[in-house]
């Protein structure tokens, strides 16, 4: 029994030492969670303030979006004004022409007076960028030119070009904007 009472006293003992032992958590807990519930509050803190900022920014980057639309909008929209503004001057000297030709005995006045409108007309468009494509002579382009009929060549040199145009071709600022309608010499 000897034995069985020093294994209890052992065991007991034991026990006893480790309770001992046992780091006493109720103690330590306490900081511990206030560190994690602090940490906790300024991590969702950081989180508000991260989300609230890119809430703001995309609220930014729409109205820039809808604002550069409406001025493109509006760019669209009044962007021709200029363009038929200065093209009124032009309306009303056909105005005046086609009263003239009604009443009219002088015929040389009056293609003088068309002339000079189609002149004026043809200066405000040089003015815009827009330039009438040369074709007679050019060898044939299809970036240019569209043929509308081929014909055989006078000469050997008008293989292949512009024997006469059939309808003039116009580019704005280089790019082409109406093909010329063409007569191709064969």
């Amino acid at each position: 029994m000897e034995l069985n009472e020093k294994d209890e006293q052992l065991n007991n003992g034991g026990a006893t030492d480790l309770q001992e032992e046992k780091p006493d958590m109720s103690d330590n807990s306490l900081p511990e969670a206030d560190n994690v519930t602090d940490e906790k509050e300024d991590l969702q803190k950081k989180y508000d303030a991260l989300n609230d900022s890119h809430l703001r920014l995309m609220a930014e980057f729409d109205n820039y979006r809808k604002r550069t639309l409406r001025e493109k909008a509006d760019l669209i929209k009044s962007g021709g004004e200029a363009t038929l503004t200065a093209l009124l001057p032009i309306i009303d000297d056909f105005e005046r022409a086609v009263q003239t030709v009604r009443a009219a005995e002088d015929i040389d006045a009056v293609k003088e007076g068309i002339e000079l409108i189609y002149n004026k007309f043809i200066a405000y468009l040089g003015q815009q960028g827009v330039k009438a494509i040369k074709a007679a002579g050019e060898p044939f382009d299809t970036e240019k030119f569209e043929a509308v009929a081929i014909i055989s060549a006078p000469t050997k040199e008008d293989k292949g070009k512009v024997i006469d145009s059939a309808q003039t071709g116009y580019t704005l600022y280089d790019k082409v904007i109406r093909h010329a309608k063409v007569i191709v010499g064969e």
